[in-house]
């Protein structure tokens, strides 16, 4: 009868630790991380002044690389919120990336620490402008090219994108001065710009959409096919 007992209370304990598993599954289910962030802020900025509406949409990266020659991150809104391909990425501190592919919830992001970005970039103090590219050597360091050697500059100076970008809003902080020398045998500056967005550590971004872009770009096409023929 002992041994009955023992095992009537095994089976017994065995049930109610099934049980505590299914009700733990449960509780897991319904903590935030097991849910699916389907809430859409959109936020549209107007400046008449540069005759271009930007929106904002806020999102999650999900995944994300720094350790890499190409390094994208993964974000957690797509084409169901509106996510098309080229869009800009920000953070609150800095430029992140441009859309690259587009699911239905999801989107990859070209980081600025890919051989394939070029971003143009101005002194904010100056206006002197270059391309911002990465070397693929620090994550927290990109180069800047293009700018002549008679332009006058401090470490610490700030660079922003530009007005040219059709992709990222005028003004939107790239990075500050690191480094810079003569380059050998030409008329430009080698300038490493230190990024003020933090890679390792990105959350929260915003997705920017310019939505006369399209206008614009057929407009430039078709000059320039007339140009052409």
């Amino acid at each position: 009868m002992e041994f009955v007992g023992y095992v009537t209370e095994y089976i017994h304990l065995r049930e109610n630790n099934e049980s505590l598993a299914r009700e733990n599954a449960l509780l897991k289910a319904k903590l935030p991380g097991a849910f699916y962030e389907n809430q859409l802020i959109t936020t549209v900025i107007s400046d008449s002044s540069r005759s271009q509406t930007y929106s904002y949409i806020n999102a999650r990266a999900i995944n994300n690389s720094v350790n890499k020659r190409n390094n994208y991150l993964t974000l957690d809104k797509g084409s169901k919120h509106g996510i098309k391909s080229e869009m800009g990425v920000i953070s609150s501190s800095g430029v992140v990336g441009i859309v690259k592919d587009v699911s239905e919830h999801y989107c990859t992001v070209m980081s600025l620490l890919h051989k394939n970005i070029r971003l143009s970039a101005r002194f904010k103090n100056n206006n002197y402008f270059g391309s911002v590219t990465w070397n693929g050597a620090d994550f927290t360091i990109a180069q800047l090219s293009e700018i002549p050697k008679h332009v006058k500059f401090n470490i610490g100076d700030t660079l922003v994108t530009t007005r040219y970008s059709s992709i990222f809003p005028d003004g939107i902080i790239i990075g500050t001065v690191h480094y810079s020398q003569d380059a050998p045998g030409g008329s430009f500056q080698n300038i490493d710009l230190k990024l003020s967005t933090e890679f390792s550590n990105l959350s929260h971004v915003y997705i920017v959409e310019n939505v006369l872009k399209k206008e614009k770009k057929m407009l430039e096409d078709l000059t320039q096919s007339e140009d052409d023929n």
